[in-house]
């Protein structure tokens, strides 16, 4: 069961605000009765108008996309720019990116029109892995790899600790590969963190997200999830939300 004003939301028709207003308004009818109530659930099955016209609802669907750089993570840009939807465009559903990567980060984005997956996807208390690559300038020591584990304070707010690697050095042109997996979601979070240490990044890919990763992609290409991947999603919100009970002795 959904609220009747997140089901008018999620078919594209308005804004959930605006649809609330609509349905106060008289605008709505279900079965062909008007409603005007607020907190009104439908389960799927009836036959909903806004305004006469009949609701059409989307099914669900879930995709991964390997963005390439220089690329924007969201359906429209004011400056014309590349959008990641751009290279989903025979997919018939409107689909919005979950969170983002910067423009001149490449790597696993995923792509959605389930509202409710992409919030329990984003949330923090989730604590989704991603790991992300990143070319720096500079040899990482063991006190900044210490510092990026411990956690860094980035806008008066400290990070979560992070798991971190080096993949290699090249010491004539002090440039070093490191990952880096965090499950928080902060703008410019993992350039930043490294940037706080003394290693700005010069080139950042989201390399995995919790158990997906890029096999079998190249860049600006895409996929659907499977159902067993959004089930195992879905199985880790909810593992998430139990609540944990100390041992009693």
């Amino acid at each position: 069961m959904e609220r009747l004003q997140k089901v008018i939301a999620n078919a594209g028709v308005a804004s959930r605000r605006k649809a609330e207003t609509l349905i106060q308004t008289g605008h709505v009818t279900i079965n062909g009765k008007v409603v005007t109530e607020m907190g009104i659930k439908v389960e799927g099955s009836e036959h909903i108008e806004v305004d006469g016209v009949p609701l059409t609802r989307e099914r669900k669907v879930y995709y991964m996309l390997y963005k390439p750089r220089q690329v924007i993570s969201a359906v429209t840009d004011d400056k014309k720019r590349p959008v990641v939807t751009e290279y989903l465009e025979d997919i018939p559903e409107r689909l919005y990116p979950v969170g983002r990567l910067d423009y001149d980060t490449s790597g696993l984005l995923l792509l959605t029109n389930d509202g409710d997956f992409a919030n329990m996807l984003m949330h923090p208390k989730y604590k989704v892995d991603k790991t992300y690559v990143a070319k720096v300038s500079g040899i990482p020591t063991p006190d900044m790899l210490r510092q990026l584990r411990k956690g860094i304070v980035l806008e008066k707010r400290k990070t979560a600790p992070a798991k971190t690697k080096i993949i290699s050095t090249d010491r004539r042109k002090n440039t070093a590969i490191i990952s880096i997996t965090i499950h928080e979601g902060m703008n410019h979070q993992v350039k930043n963190m490294l940037a706080a240490v003394g290693l700005p990044v010069s080139k950042l890919k989201r390399e995995t997200y919790s158990f997906l990763t890029l096999d079998g992609l190249v860049s600006g290409e895409y996929r659907a999830l499977k159902p067993i991947e959004v089930a195992e999603f879905k199985k880790m919100a909810e593992l998430s939300e139990k609540p944990r009970h100390k041992n009693r002795k």
